[in-house]
């Protein structure tokens, strides 16, 4: 492969993953791993990318950008099922859970399945997938508000619903992660409604592929230093992994096994459901 087509696929791979490893790389393209530094460091001197020790990211990712469900949806789906299935196994009977907006929650719900549980979510999609579990042990609350192209329900009406409602463990899927930035989403009254389910929740457990790292959102949702636990991917680059480790109490990774279909459990199609509205 030329030079300038293995340019091309690195910034393809790198739009689609946000930041990638070396070893990674020259997987994909069928190159040595040197021959991939080099690629990134040319890529590197034309402003291009940015690199870090052991992969790169792209520079200058506008921090507006937000894909839509359907598009995130398809993107590190082995690995957000895995995320998902762990973060499951933290739920307790009896207990209440908060779900925020996101692709890594929406697949975490079909995970839920103790009994009896309460979940509170911003999402429909989300709620959707409970529906079929539906039971008399299992209680839904959709908060009202605006839809995003996240598939958040989000502002006043949304920050409204969750001030009264304390919940035992909130399980939050987020935009980006940075040192500087802490936990970010690109929508400003998203990051609202987020901080209002922080506040209600006794335990915080953050669920993000490692892509997220190194990308930056519009608005802060809280500093990293504000989770209790963060369940990723064990592709995480070892300096963020230690960055992260020193401001977030319990780093749970992860390592997903690949898998023939794109989801190991099939949703059911989206049906007219009861859920229990707050306003």
């Amino acid at each position: 492969m030329l030079a300038r087509r293995r340019h091309d696929e690195i910034v393809k791979i790198l739009r689609l993953d946000g930041m990638v490893r070396v070893s990674t790389l020259a997987v994909a393209l069928g190159v040595s791993e040197m021959t991939v530094r080099r690629d990134l460091e040319t890529l590197s001197s034309s402003g291009i990318v940015e690199k870090f020790h052991g992969g790169a990211s792209l520079v200058g990712r506008p921090t507006t950008e937000e894909p839509g469900f359907d598009v995130k949806r398809t993107m590190q789906t082995d690995v957000k099922e895995s995320i998902a299935e762990k973060a499951a196994a933290r739920v307790r009977p009896g207990s209440s859970v908060g779900l925020t907006a996101g692709t890594t929650t929406w697949m975490l719900a079909k995970y839920l399945d103790v009994r009896p549980l309460t979940v509170v979510t911003n999402s429909i999609s989300v709620a959707e997938v409970l529906y079929p579990m539906a039971s008399p042990t299992l209680d839904v609350v959709l908060t009202g508000g605006v839809r995003t192209p996240s598939d958040a329900l989000v502002g006043p009406v949304a920050v409204a619903s969750l001030s009264s409602l304390h919940i035992d463990v909130l399980f939050m899927g987020v935009h980006g992660m940075t040192e500087r930035a802490g936990f970010t989403t690109p929508n400003l009254m998203e990051a609202e409604t987020n901080r209002a389910f922080i506040r209600g929740a006794a335990e915080l457990v953050v669920v993000a592929d490692h892509t997220k790292f190194g990308v930056t959102g519009l608005s802060t949702i809280c500093p990293l230093e504000s989770a209790d636990s963060l369940i990723i991917d064990a592709e995480l680059d070892e300096a963020a992994l230690q960055l992260l480790r020193s401001e977030i109490p319990d780093v749970e990774l992860v390592r997903p096994e690949p898998t023939e279909s794109p989801e190991r459990k099939q949703f059911n199609d989206p049906k007219p459901f009861d859920v229990t509205g707050v306003a």
